[in-house]
């Protein structure tokens, strides 16, 4: 009988994760919209779209490898959904939890960036190997930026867990002050990962048709979407546990209220980043984070050790 309660949790965890997720789509879209003095799309063109490409067939190029082919969308939504279990939502406390599940965390949410990689590369277009080679050399430049800005509050809280952290940061407000730095850094290194402009390239539409997803289509490209619009939320939540956790023991609504509008706030920056910049070159990409980003999350960790120096 638990064990059918837990899969009962794990399928409305799901379908939540689903939900929010569409939901952090049409806001992105409709906040981007507004930016650019357009009106932006009804409040269902999330759900709709899914819905379209649900019901269209699955087409597989005759050149491609169709387990490969199939089993990379399914593969990334399991790993957004399984980083979404170790992130407290309403209060400090997540679903699983354990020492070192921040670093779990970001290993996660590397993986979908490995399967737009492998699924391009398996699907022999040229277009969808462009794609994928761009996916994987963007993955080189962002990773270690945002593990460097993410374990700088781990040094400064001596935990690696997500929910240690956050309860000592709820606790010590003026400390996660000092993490301002890193939030920086996680917020443009998020935007690389989510691949959204101005690092982009990947399924630059103007170059590369549809980059990495080219050659997919119905229900595999369907959850190759949904598994981005969670990532986002996926993303934001670990943002908002690690530099924004304030709140935590407000009660569970009032709780998730606020990480339901911290969540938006990341959005609403993401957005903004997203408006205000056009499209880097791939090279640039590079020389960006390895020059700037990293240094700036080095900086981050020389400060949160010097912290931890003037404490003891």
């Amino acid at each position: 009988m638990s064990a059918l309660l837990l899969i009962l949790f794990l399928i409305l965890e799901f379908l939540f994760l689903g939900f929010l997720g569409m939901a952090v789509e049409f806001i992105d879209r409709k906040l981007y919209a507004r930016m650019q003095n357009r009106i932006g799309p009804p409040w269902f063109q999330p759900f709709a779209d899914f819905v379209k490409l649900v019901a269209k067939e699955d087409i597989i190029p005759e050149e491609a490898n169709p387990m490969m082919f199939k089993l990379m969308p399914v593969l990334a939504l399991t790993a957004v959904f399984t980083a979404f279990l170790h992130i407290p939502l309403w209060d400090s406390t997540p679903l699983i939890s354990f020492n070192g599940s921040v670093i779990v965390i970001v290993y996660l949410l590397t993986i979908p960036t490995l399967t737009f990689f492998l699924g391009g590369w398996h699907s022999t277009s040229l277009f969808s190997m462009i794609g994928a080679v761009r996916t994987l050399t963007q993955l080189f430049a962002y990773e270690v930026p945002l593990l460097l800005s993410v374990l700088a509050p781990a040094i400064l809280a001596h935990t690696w867990s997500i929910e240690e952290m956050s309860e000592f940061y709820s606790k010590n407000p003026l400390f996660a002050l000092t993490n301002a730095i890193g939030s920086i850094v996680a917020m443009i290194a998020l935007q690389g990962k989510l691949e959204r402009v101005p690092f982009d390239m990947p399924e630059a539409e103007t170059e590369i048709v549809g980059g990495t997803f080219t050659e997919y289509s119905g229900r595999l490209l369907a959850m190759f979407r949904l598994a981005i619009d969670m990532e986002t939320v996926v993303g934001a939540s670990l943002i908002v546990a690690v530099f924004l956790p304030f709140g935590l023991h407000s009660g569970p609504l009032i709780g998730f209220v606020l990480y339901l509008a911290k969540i938006l706030l990341v959005i609403l920056l993401l957005a903004l980043l997203r408006t205000v910049t056009a499209r880097l070159r791939i090279e640039q990409m590079v020389v960006f984070c390895w020059k700037y980003l990293a240094p700036a999350a080095l900086v981050q960790i020389i400060i949160s050790l010097t912290l931890n120096w003037i404490i003891k």
